[in-house]
């Protein structure tokens, strides 16, 4: 499915959705732990070709068929910790892993400890865009501060990126990198974002409608490229 950049639906500030058919790898959606995140809508009813898979059934699944494999908020980190070697395979073979959350047991050399905000003030919860990217193309970054006229769902601390990696949102005033990307040298890549599950705005009212689609877009695009960063 490819997401062309429409004009703002008059009177309203929201961008609406139009999908047109293209070539795109499968999608494999980790369903959360069972009991958690009850509350997230029905990817599959807002994202074409995306499979999902109870949580533990992971560690059985061959992901060969897969051009990406996301992971939900809430996930048994010391489980999927016991697939390293599997995972490092896929993306060797140019696989594109997205993950959700804190991280508390760095399951892949990529990955850091969760550094939560010091100060969860409004000031230090603003999300700034520090490169664009196609997954947040369109996506206003008041509707990423603001969910509900809330602010700290999206993002309140990071998860430390490796040297190489591109910012994509920083939260507070010092745009500490909430979501990031990186190419491995190794092959594949990683696209981080450490808050609440992206999948919370499959359906959204505002612009942030956008960012499910076009995540499972450019997941499953095979394009192994740079990104095009501003």
């Amino acid at each position: 499915m490819v997401f062309p950049s429409p004009a703002l639906s008059p009177g309203t500030g929201f961008y609406p959705l139009f999908l047109q058919e293209t070539a795109m790898g499968l999608c494999l959606f980790i369903n959360p732990i069972k009991g958690a995140g009850d509350d997230l809508p029905d990817v599959g009813d807002h994202a074409p070709d995306i499979a999902q898979i109870d949580h533990y059934d992971l560690s059985d699944i061959d992901l060969s068929p897969y051009a990406a494999l996301m992971l939900p908020a809430h996930l048994d980190q010391r489980f999927f910790g016991t697939l390293t070697t599997k995972i490092e395979g896929f993306l060797a073979d140019g696989g594109t892993l997205v993950f959700n959350g804190h991280v508390a047991w760095p399951m892949l050399p990529e990955f850091q400890t969760f550094v939560p905000l010091e100060n969860q003030s409004l000031e230090n919860l603003i999300i700034h865009r520090r490169a664009d990217h196609p997954v947040f193309e369109g996506v206003d970054t008041h509707h990423l501060t603001f969910r509900r006229g809330v602010a700290g769902f999206y993002a309140r601390g990071y998860n430390p990126p490796p040297k190489g990696a591109i910012a994509l949102h920083g939260v507070g005033p010092d745009r500490l990198p909430c979501d990031w990307i990186y190419h491995r040298p190794e092959g594949g890549r990683i696209l981080m974002h450490a808050g609440n599950d992206l999948w919370m705005y499959a359906g959204s009212e505002d612009s942030t409608a956008r960012i499910v689609p076009q995540l499972c877009q450019w997941a499953g695009s095979g394009d192994r490229g740079q990104e095009a960063v501003s």
